[in-house]
C-alpha cells in the first residue's frame, strides 16, 4: 500500500512541506511526485489530479485523490491509527486540531509578508504591525498547547503530532526572517528544522537552482542556520571511497569531495542533496562512519 503524494518547489512551497512531513515523519509508505509551480507546468500537471488544483495533493492506494492539507491529515489519521499522527490524549487531541485549522486559515499577514523559503536567512527584515499580530496569536495557541499538553519543551503535546507537522513551515518563517518571538518558541523552532526529516526536505530543494530567486528582497541574509556547513563540493569524477550508492545500492556515475575523501552517487540527485546536508542523510553518515573506523 503505496501513496501518491504530489508537491511543489521544496524551498518554497510550505504546504507541500506539510504534505511530505505527515508521511515521512510517520512512516507511512509513499511515492512523490513534482508539480512545476515555477517551470510554468502546473496547470498541465495537476490535470490527473481534477478537482484538486493545488499541492499538496495525496492519491490514496485505491485512486481517490485528496485535497487540502487538513483533508489530507485526517485521512492518514483515520487509516493509520496505529501510527498515531494526532495526540492520545482526547484533550490534546481536539486543541491540536484546532491549532491545525487556525493554522490552515490564519495567518494572512505572515504567510503574505514572509513566504517560505529555506535558503538562509534576511538580516534587518521589518514586519508590519499585522504580522507581529501573527505572531502574538501563534505564541498564545503554543502556549495554549503546553498547558493541555504538560509539555514545557520539546513537541508541543509531548510526542511528535500532526500539529508540529502543521507549524514546522511557521518555524521557518521565524527563523528564515528573524521575527521576534520568545527564546523557548525560537528554541522550538529550531528543533523543528534541526529534525533529520525536515533536513533532508531542505536539501533536496536546494538540489535546484533558481534564476531569479523567487521572493528575493533588498537585505543583506546569512547562512540557513541548520545543516550544510560542512565542507562538501561536487567534482566532476572519481574514483570514489565506496563502489554503490549508499542510498539505491546502485553503481556509481556521481562524485563529491567531503573532509579530503571521495564519494560516488547513483545520480546528480543523490550527489548534490548530500552536498547540501551531508550530516541529514543516516545512510551517508553510516557509510562514512564505517569506513573512517576501519
Amino acid at each position: 500500500m503505496t501513496y501518491d503524494l504530489f508537491i511543489g518547489d521544496r524551498l518554497f512551497s510550505s504546504w507541500s512541506m506539510r504534505g511530505w512531513l505527515m508521511l515521512e515523519k510517520f512512516g507511512l509508505p509513499y511515492r512523490s511526485h513534482m508539480i512545476g509551480l515555477y517551470s510554468g507546468t502546473m496547470a498541465e500537471d495537476m490535470t490527473p489530479l481534477a478537482p484538486a488544483r493545488l499541492v499538496p495533493a495525496l492519491r490514496l492506494p485505491d485512486g481517490t485523490v485528496v485535497g487540502e492539507s487538513l483533508a489530507m491529515a485526517e485521512t492518514l489519521a483515520e487509516r493509520h491509527p496505529d501510527a498515531e499522527l494526532w495526540p492520545a490524549d482526547p484533550a490534546a487531541r481536539a486543541t491540536a486540531r484546532w491549532l491545525c485549522a487556525e493554522m490552515v486559515a490564519g495567518f494572512a499577514a505572515l504567510r503574505g509578508e514572509c513566504p517560505m523559503q529555506l535558503k538562509h536567512c534576511w538580516q534587518g527584515f521589518e514586519p508590519s504591525p499585522e504580522t507581529l499580530s501573527d505572531l502574538n496569536r501563534i505564541e498564545t495557541l503554543w502556549a495554549h498547547a503546553r498547558a493541555v499538553s504538560g509539555a514545557v519543551s520539546g513537541p508541543l503535546f509531548g510526542r511528535y503530532s500532526l500539529a508540529d507537522v502543521f507549524y514546522t513551515p511557521v518555524a521557518a518563517r521565524i527563523i528564515g526572517y528573524g521575527l521576534p518571538v520568545s527564546e523557548d518558541n525560537k528554541d522550538y523552532c529550531m528543533e523543528l528544522l534541526s529534525d533529520p526529516s525536515a533536513r533532508q526536505w531542505r536539501a533536496m530543494g536546494m538540489t535546484v537552482a533558481y534564476d531569479p530567486f523567487p521572493y528575493t528582497l533588498d537585505l543583506s541574509a546569512t547562512d540557513w542556520p541548520v545543516g550544510g556547513q560542512a565542507d562538501a563540493h561536487a567534482v566532476p569524477s572519481g574514483p570514489s571511497v565506496n563502489d554503490a550508492c549508499p542510498y539505491s545500492g546502485k553503481p556509481v556515475t556521481d562524485f563529491l569531495e567531503l573532509n579530503g575523501q571521495r564519494w560516488g552517487f547513483c545520480n546528480p540527485f543523490c550527489r548534490d542533496k548530500t552536498v547540501a546536508d551531508p550530516d541529514a542523510w543516516p545512510k551517508f553518515s553510516v557509510m562514512v562512519a564505517a569506513v573512517n573506523d576501519s
